[in-house]
């Protein structure tokens, strides 16, 4: 069977390279033979555009009609078409209807859609298909096509075909009058609830796309689920989805996996699972949990051949299993302490509990690990720690956080090399912050640390980067904030996490040297509340002196966020999970330290820029009167005062000596080590 399949993607390779050159020089790829059929409706999928922003179909269906037309990079007949389309949007996006270019050509870059994107000067967001998997349910044979989708009736495809009559001849010529506007008629009809009259049209222009696993498809119900699909579900899906696991359901039999077929379909499609969401473009991470991209197609075909069960031995059914109290790969912990347990109502809003406890190691402690295990997931909305000194002592080694949680988290590993510093004695405190649910609930969490047997030669640090003066507008669905850190220092990022609440739709950090170079780190096309996670760079990622690193977040206050608590109102900084955080946590290590040389006067110096990073909006080591927004706009009134120079903006030496700082705009203050 292997052989078989390997053989297949020989010949689809070959296919792919032959579509691949034919298109970019001009000239029509060679057709498939097996016809291809187009779909009656558009089945559910996420795709990122150029700009790097997800895009799930279904999140849209209030919307009266979409539009998505094939495109590709470089092509006469995309071009035409795409121009000609933006005149079509702009007359029909008052009325709702939303519009989009897709890209499924395989070889063709996201970078280069951008740069097709501003040559044209289109406003349309270029999906990229770079899996082909919705081209190909959909039907696309060759760019130019365009698919009328109709969200009101299951997303049925009302029109397929060219944009109007001029796009339907084998040399389409765009400067010719329009006869027939075969989609705005479309649009016309279904914003009017009527039957499309012309539903499905020929088009004898544009350039075919190869899509090579189309030559195959009577193969794939020759996919093993023994050798093929199952060791994909152990590996990506079963550490979750087994007995006593976070999924709400146990992968541990083929009946179980055909009969949630659909759904992991549907679940897959739009990016939902595995729950790992790092662009694959950006980065390179040691905890990547995603499906590579042979697994995804692998997993999807086999399920659209009808999940066959073929033969070969049940392995999901062999080797079903529990849930470990601990993570498999640490192990038991050194030490394990338990936080009191709290009785949470089924309603209400639950302030931070604050619990200390009696620190359990005696002499000053470095950890490899922290595991946190919640007692009850459904309320813990998230845990963060600190070292709290005994009264008049002076540890000898820097405290910080001793263990952090939020939904979705994994074990904290410290990097190789390094250790987080627990000092001596003192307490350990906890924030402990609970959401309701409607139903009452007792939680009683555990963490488990795991313990470095002889000092480490590095600290590993960590800071927030934040903006403390947010204001989301009422009603908002696309808004970014930013804030920035400077750091003093070369140093080495260990790990990125970012972290908002329900309104978080999209966040991005990149790193922006003196001399004005901007290099991206991580982005999350769609950030998702429930499963937020550390991501470690499997190169620590140097940052020279000087560098900011610059955090940029997108919050959906729109009613069409289904998990927004209250569209109606303008959302500030809060720390219920009904407000908003813009949070972004790194760890490092400062680059000449070591623990013989411990360096806190780099640390002081990093958080001085930690107020103007936050009101800094456009990053020009100046805050404008128009940045202080949110809590911080009563600042206004004694703006001149504070602009001692009179060049129309606060530098860091002027909010210092004004006491500008986030105590001022009196918001609770972030936990630093979440």
């Amino acid at each position: 069977m292997k052989k078989r399949l390997m053989a297949s993607a020989v010949a689809a390779a070959v296919l792919s390279a032959a579509g691949i050159a034919a298109l970019q020089s001009g000239i029509a790829a060679p057709t498939m033979s097996a016809p291809v059929t187009v779909a009656t409706r558009a089945d559910n999928f996420q795709l990122t555009d150029h700009t790097r922003l997800a895009h799930e179909l279904h999140y849209f269906k209030y919307a009266p009609a979409i539009v998505i037309m094939s495109q590709s990079n470089g092509s006469k007949m995309s071009r035409e078409a795409a121009v000609e389309l933006e005149k079509t949007a702009a007359a029909y996006r008052s009325k709702g209807v939303l519009f989009y270019l897709m890209n499924s050509n395989l070889g063709q870059s996201r970078e280069q859609a951008a740069a097709e994107a501003q040559r044209l000067k289109i406003s349309m967001p270029i999906l990229m298909d770079e899996l082909q998997l919705v081209g190909e349910s959909l039907g696309v044979q060759k760019d130019g096509e365009i698919f009328v989708i109709n969200p009101q009736k299951n997303f049925e495809i009302a029109y397929h075909g060219p944009l109007d009559d001029r796009f339907a001849k084998a040399s389409p010529n765009a400067k010719a009058a329009v006869k027939e506007a075969y989609v705005a008629r479309a649009l016309d009809s279904v914003l009017a609830g009527q039957p499309v009259t012309k539903a499905r049209v020929e088009s004898r222009g544009g350039s075919a796309i190869a899509f090579p696993e189309r030559a195959r498809s009577a193969q794939f119900a020759n996919i093993s689920y023994s050798e093929d699909v199952s060791p994909i579900l152990q590996e990506k899906c079963v550490t979750c989805h087994q007995k006593g696991g976070i999924g709400p359901f146990a992968m541990n039999s083929y009946e179980v996996v055909k009969g949630f077929a659909p759904m992991i379909r549907e679940s897959v499609r739009a990016e939902r699972m595995p729950p790992y969401f790092a662009d694959p473009h950006i980065g390179a991470f040691k905890n990547d949990a995603a499906l590579t991209a042979t697994q995804t197609k692998t997993l999807i075909h086999w399920i659209e051949a009808g999940a066959p069960r073929g033969t070969g031995p049940d392995v999901l059914k062999e080797q079903a299993g529990e849930a470990p109290e601990w993570p498999v790969s640490l192990g038991k912990p050194d030490v394990v302490v338990e936080i009191p347990a709290y009785d949470i109502p089924a309603t209400g809003i639950i302030e931070y509990k604050y619990p200390e406890i009696d620190n359990p190691f005696k002499e000053d402690t470095w950890l490899r690990a922290i595991a946190i295990k919640p007692g009850d997931r459904t309320v813990l909305h998230h845990v963060t720690s600190s070292h709290v000194p005994a009264r008049g002592t002076r540890p000898n080694i820097p405290g910080g956080s001793v263990g952090s949680y939020t939904p979705g988290a994994e074990p904290q590993v410290i990097a190789d090399g390094a250790g987080a510093p627990v000092p001596a004695g003192g307490k350990m405190r906890f924030s402990m912050h609970y959401t309701t649910t409607g139903k009452a609930a007792r939680d009683a969490t555990k963490v488990g640390y795991y313990v470095l047997k002889t000092p480490p030669e590095y600290i590993k640090r960590s800071t927030v980067i934040s903006d403390f003066a947010l204001t989301i507008p009422a009603g908002e669905a696309r808004h970014k904030e930013i804030a920035y850190l400077t750091f003093p220092a070369d140093a080495y990022l260990y790990t990125l996490y970012p972290h908002a609440h329900y309104r978080g739709m999209h966040v991005e950090l990149k790193a922006k040297t003196p001399d004005g170079k901007e290099t991206m780190l991580l982005s999350l096309p769609k950030y998702d509340f429930n499963w937020q996670r550390d991501y470690d760079p499997i190169e620590p990622i140097l940052v020279k002196a000087g560098t900011k690193l610059i955090a940029s977040w997108v919050y959906d206050n729109s009613v069409h966020n289904k998990a927004n608590p209250d569209a109606s109102i303008n959302v500030t900084w809060g720390e219920q999970s009904h407000e908003e955080m813009m949070y972004f946590r790194v760890n490092y290590r400062w680059a000449d330290e070591t623990v013989k040389n411990i360096r806190n006067d780099l640390q002081d110096k990093l958080m001085a820029s930690r107020t103007i990073g936050a009101l800094d909006d456009n990053a020009d080591n100046l805050v404008q009167a128009s940045e202080m927004t949110g809590p911080m706009a009563r600042m206004k009134a004694r703006f001149a005062a504070l602009d001692l120079d009179s060049n129309g903006g606060l530098d860091v030496k002027e909010l210092e000596a004004g006491n500008v700082s986030r105590s001022r705009a009196r918001v609770p203050d972030e936990d630093i080590d979440l």
